[in-house]
Parts: C-alpha cells; structure tokens; sequence
C-alpha cells in the first residue's frame, strides 16, 4: 500500500487546528515513556489491533503515527488499513525527527494530565500542606478527615495511616457521608501530586465551608519526611447516600453546571448525536466498577472519573472529539466534566440516571482471531522436537518467569530470520500472542502455531519454568518504563526523581501547548 506521510514542521501546525485527529506514538510503552510529543497517546505496534479500536473508535478519523524511525508505523499503517482505518499519516523521521525539528519529547506518561494538574495548582492556588504539616495536624487529635483519592488497588498497596479510600470522582459525591460537618479539616492525597490537587479542588469548586488541602507530594512526600506508610489496608466501600445526600448531590450537580455553563444532552439528543458519524462521540460511564457493572447505558465504557481526569491518554486518543459523561445524580459527571473542559476538550453530561442504564456486566472488548491455536501440552513436545518457542509475554513477565527453553521475543523486533522454520508462539495474553504471529506471517513463517498461557498455567501442565532477572536486558525491554518505576517500592531517590519530573511540566511547555489548557477556575473562585 501507498503510505502518506507528514513532516514534523507540518504536523505540528496541524495539531493546533479545529479538526479531528488522533497522535498515536506506536512504539512499546517504555519507549513512549521516555519521551513522547505532548499531545501523542499511547498505541504500540504489539497490541494495535486491541488498543486502536477503543482509543480511535471511528475509523475515518485522522490518525498521525509516530515510530522510533525504524519503520514501524509504516506496518502498524498497514495493520490499520486492513482494519478499515482510511486517514492515516505517518511522521517523517520518527521521534528522533521530531527532535531534530526542535520540538520536544516529554518524559513519563500521563503528561497532559499531570501538566494540568500543575497548572490548576498554580492558577486557583490550592491549599497544600506538607507531610510534616500533616503528622502534626494529626498529633492534635482534633477532627480531622484524611481521604485517598486513588483507585482502591493503589489504596490498598500503600496508604497513610487514618486515611479513607474514596476516589476523586466520588469526593463531592459521599462527602456527606464522610464528613459529619462544615468545620472539619480535609486533605486529599494521592501518591504524587496530579490527584491531590485536582481531588482538593474539586471539593473547593463545591464552595464547601470545610478548610480544604491537597498534601504536597502525596504518599512520595510522607516517605521523604520519614514516615511509614500502611500496606495491604483494605478500602471500606464506598457509603450509600442518604435521600438528603442525594438531594444534595443533585442541587451540587446543578450549580456547577450552571456556573461553568457545562452542556447536557437528554437522550434522544444523545443518541442523534451517536448517530453522526462525522464526529467521534465517547460516552463514559464515570462511576464506581460496582454501579457500572449493576447497570449502564449502552455503549458506555467504564471510565472512573478521578482516573479519567488523571489519565486521559489511557481511555481515548481523538482530540477534538465529543467526550459525554454518564452519571447517575449528575455531580460527579460534573465535577469531573470541569476538569476535562480545561484539557481542551468538548465534554457533555448525559442527562439520563445511570442506574436505570440497559445494560450490565463489564464492558466487552475488541477480541483477537488466534490461529492455528495448540493447547498447552504441545509446549514440551515442540521444545523436544526442536521447535522454535516464543514467549511474547511482556518483558518484566517473561524475567519473573517463563518456559525454560522460550526466547521472549516482541512484534517491533522480529526478523527474517525469526520466521524460518517451526515456530510456537506462547505468552499470557492473546493479543500479544496474536501479534508476533501476525508478524511472523508477514516475514513468511509457514509453519506457525500459538499458545496463550501463563506461568501458572504452565507449572501445572509440568512445564519447567526459569526466572532470568536480567533477561531481556533493559534495553531490549522497550515494553516497560524503567524511568522511576520503583518510586512506589520505597526507592526515595526515585521519588525524588519523580516529582522534581511532575515539578518540572510546565516549564516544558511551548506556547502550542500550553494554549491548550484553561483550568476555567480562577474566575469562578473569586465568586465563591
């Protein structure tokens, strides 16, 4: 196929324009993480037949692809061609050209998301304090109400001791419940900064009386100062509202609203604006698991709200596109909705209680056609025979453990060679099995089978399994981002790592993308 192609001096003008498009950095994710263009999102090579449909759902969208020079993007255009994709360009010279256009590669992930919490902290001037602030606050023994605005299995791997789990989106929700009045003192944490500033504001565009703070650095901050922290803690549920929680809710939901002028859609509109398939329209359901799974509107993909706002480049790629939130009393759609506005996004509020949604279960997912599949039995006899074995696990997995005998392999990295003779492709995720034999297909292996297991799976069939700590090498395990991994498993340096990064955002921003954020807030909180 004829691949368009787009220079960097070309595509950068172009991602300040009005129209639909889709930035995706197709090389592996620890590739992405160490350094990507500000407005790219995440779609690598290994699992682009999966990722791409919920990222890009609309096949006529514009997609720009950016590889590491190597000419990936040309294959991922190929694969995506083939899945009905019919706009698609791929970025002169990769990310090294894109460099050598004098633009600027950002490391980490979530940047956008992160750049805006910065941001917000700077612009509404949110009440902060430090760890030592806050062991102080709790020595008084005075009330005071410490909440976690994380998602649960972050919660439960490390928390401050007092503290309660209750996600950003569900702060101006079970507040009520959680909080007996207007004096008690409140301060949301995260484990760096980006959710304890976004989770205390949000609270604050409530106009609550209750003195509000973000902890500086979150659980990070509490280890530097020499604090220990709680492990393996496990999150109450969340509490139900009362009828006058809900009522307050409800009158919440519409003040914000209105102050923010914020859109909603009733549900005929909503499904005249589905129908349009000149646009993308995502719907995301931003409750809890628990309420989505019980009921939710069709179509709606499970997005908890504080992780959405924390994590847009994980959840959707199509900047310019109609971004609806489903909820069910409104005021975390709401909330939620403020923050994503300020990103640059056109955000609507379905006006349809959640709860009285169609559908239930999880959200099903784009599924992988495995060819010529064996069962794992056949694993020891192809070693036996001299067949070559495959693991295209993730990197970090196959050191953990794999097959003795496998040589862990990823799609980017394949040759000519890798398809000659017998091949058995084995790893713990289909879709990364799928890959690698796809790819094996296209460099004209003949002889090719596949096998999605796990090393549990494996151990149980008799297999022999190895761990090889340092195999892959760091630098061949493009799949993981070693950039501060371990700041969560009490490397301090690491930390300290990590937030002078988070710190450090804004200052990389150009004048293109900082255009991009607004907090909206600063106004609004002068009239509080």
């Amino acid at each position: 196929m004829s691949i368009e192609t787009i220079t960097p001096l070309a595509l950068k003008s172009r991602l300040s324009g009005p129209e639909e498009y889709a930035f995706l950095d197709v090389r592996e994710h620890g590739q992405y993480g160490e350094g990507h263009p500000f407005f790219c999102v995440n779609a690598p090579y290994s699992q682009i037949e999966t990722r791409a449909p919920v990222l890009v759902p609309r096949r006529q969208t514009l997609c720009f692809l950016m590889d590491d020079g190597d000419g990936v993007a040309d294959l991922v255009a190929a694969r995506m061609a083939e899945m009905g994709y019919d706009n698609l360009r791929v970025l002169e010279g990769g990310a090294p050209g894109w460099v050598a256009a004098g633009y600027t590669l950002f490391k980490g992930v979530n940047v956008l998301s992160k750049s805006f919490g910065e941001l917000v902290e700077h612009a509404c001037d949110t009440p902060s304090v430090s760890a030592e602030e806050l062991r102080a606050m709790q020595a008084t023994k005075t009330p005071l109400v410490v909440l976690d605005g994380r998602s649960p299995r972050e919660f439960h791997k490390m928390s401050l001791p007092g503290a309660l789990s209750c996600p950003n989106a569900e702060l101006p929700y079970r507040l009520p419940e959680l909080v007996a009045d207007e004096d008690t003192p409140i301060v949301i944490n995260c484990a760096g900064r980006t959710r304890s500033i976004i989770g205390a504001q949000s609270l604050r565009n409530l106009g609550l009386k209750n003195p509000v703070f973000a902890l500086r650095n979150g659980t990070q901050g509490w280890r530097l100062a020499g604090y220990e922290l709680c492990h393996g803690e496990v999150p109450t549920e969340q509490p139900d509202l009362s009828p006058v929680a809900e009522q307050r809710a409800a009158d919440r939901a519409a003040d914000l609203i209105a102050r923010f002028g914020l859109k909603t859609l009733d549900a005929a509109a909503f499904d005249a604006m589905r129908a349009d398939t000149s646009r993308t329209t995502y719907l995301f359901d931003v409750r809890t698991e628990a309420e989505y799974l019980a009921a939710h509107w069709s179509g709606a993909r499970h997005a908890p709200g504080g992780q959405l706002v924390q994590a847009t480049d994980e959840f959707f790629a199509t900047r310019h596109a109609r971004v609806v939130l489903s909820d069910d009393l409104g005021v975390r759609a709401a909330s939620m909705a403020v923050w994503l506005m300020g990103m640059g996004h056109e955000v609507y509020l379905l006006a349809a209680d959640a709860r009285q949604g169609t559908e239930h279960g999880p959200e099903a997912q784009p599924e992988v056609n495995l060819p010529l599949s064996v069962e794992t039995s056949a694993i020891a006899a192809a070693l036996t025979a001299g067949t070559k074995v495959y693991d295209a696990s993730r990197g970090m997995s196959y050191r953990k453990a794999h097959v003795e005998g496998a040589r862990w392999v990823t799609r980017a990295r394949l040759s000519q060679a890798d398809a000659e003779g017998p091949v058995l492709v084995i790893g713990d995720r289909a879709d990364l099995v799928a890959g690698v034999m796809q790819r094996l297909t296209e460099l004209g292996a003949t002889e090719l089978a596949g096998s999605v297991g796990d090393a549990q799976v494996w151990a149980e069939a008799g297999l022999e399994l190895v761990e090889t700590p340092y195999i892959p090498a760091e630098e061949e395990c493009i799949d993981f981002l070693f950039f501060v991994h371990d700041r969560h498993d009490d490397n301090l340096e690491a930390a300290r790592q990590y937030l002078a990064w988070e710190l450090n955002l804004l200052g990389q921003l150009d004048a293109q993308e900082r255009a991009a954020l607004d907090p909206l807030m600063a106004n609004e909180l002068e009239a509080l």
